[in-house]
């Protein structure tokens, strides 16, 4: 039998209750490092441990174009996949639930901050902004859980510099298939022949655009077209595509060819094209 809808708004306000009462709690860990010092980053995908073989997230700066691996735990590095992936379970999993409570809540998730490593662990923090609140809400959080949850709304990622030095000795290789790379707000992933058939694209070498923010989703690129080439080096894979960008010179633009509607194009973006802005539109294929 379906649920009154007294019900239903009863059970919303007795939650939304419940996190209010549960914010000062879940805010009780302050920010280790002031908020102007983070540095802004794209989650570039995930990998794998070179050596140990362990699932790591790929984060890469978006002034220097560095890739950093973070090591993450095996759950949460598959429920990025499947955002990334544009995977929509049948029933929510647990961050698709957050994603929804945290929207018919009313709030939006801004920000998401890695502002700490002590020993091996990470630290990190959910910067919510909420109607009728001047400032934001900070939440502790799991960087893994909270980059999950970045994925799934756009919210951009900030992280602290001494995080990022953390994970430059750290080598790592791509996923052996399924391969799926954000870089320069483009999020691309292997072209398969029945993509291919599907799409009318050409039998050449190239990535599968699949979702596109940021500078990228003002440009003419499009869902559904072949990326070619970066800088004139021809991509086989995704981790072609995140190489040949992260290996474009310091203050250089990022030459990209493709094919879109038959013919090819080319398109000029700065290291900086991943930054996300607030409230603006995902646009997926």
């Amino acid at each position: 039998m379906p649920r009154p809808k007294t019900q239903s708004k009863g059970l919303l306000l007795a939650t939304a209750l419940l996190i209010s009462v549960c914010v000062q709690d879940l805010n009780a860990r302050e920010l280790r490092i002031d908020p102007e010092d983070l540095v802004a980053v794209e989650l570039a995908g995930v990998g794998v441990s070179a050596t140990a073989g362990a699932p790591l997230v790929l984060l890469r700066h978006l002034e220097t174009g560095d890739v950093v691996p973070i090591i993450i735990g095996l759950d949460q590095a598959r429920a990025i996949l499947m955002a990334m992936h544009g995977v929509e379970p049948p029933r929510p999993m647990t961050h698709d639930l957050a994603t929804s409570m945290i929207s018919a809540l009313g709030a939006t998730l801004e920000r998401v901050l890695v502002d700490e490593l002590v020993g091996n662990t990470f630290y990190g923090m959910l910067e919510l902004r909420v109607p009728g609140q001047e400032d934001p809400i900070r939440v502790d959080s799991r960087p893994s859980d909270a980059l999950a949850l970045a994925v799934r709304t756009g919210a951009s990622i900030h992280v602290a510099p001494a995080v990022l030095v953390a994970g430059e000795d750290l080598d790592y290789e791509g996923l052996p298939d399924r391969q799926v790379v954000t870089a320069l707000g483009i999020t691309v992933v292997e072209a398969g022949e029945d993509e291919r058939q599907a799409l009318d694209l050409p039998d050449r070498p190239g990535v599968l655009v699949r979702r596109l923010v940021g500078a990228a989703a003002r440009s003419d690129l499009e869902p559904g077209s072949l990326i070619l080439e970066v800088n004139d080096t021809t991509v086989r894979t995704p981790m072609d595509f995140l190489e040949a960008v992260r290996d474009t010179g310091a203050g250089a633009k990022v030459q990209i060819r493709y094919w879109q509607d038959g013919s090819e194009h080319t398109l000029e973006l700065a290291p900086s094209a991943g930054a996300r802005e607030p409230g603006q539109p995902m646009i997926s294929a």
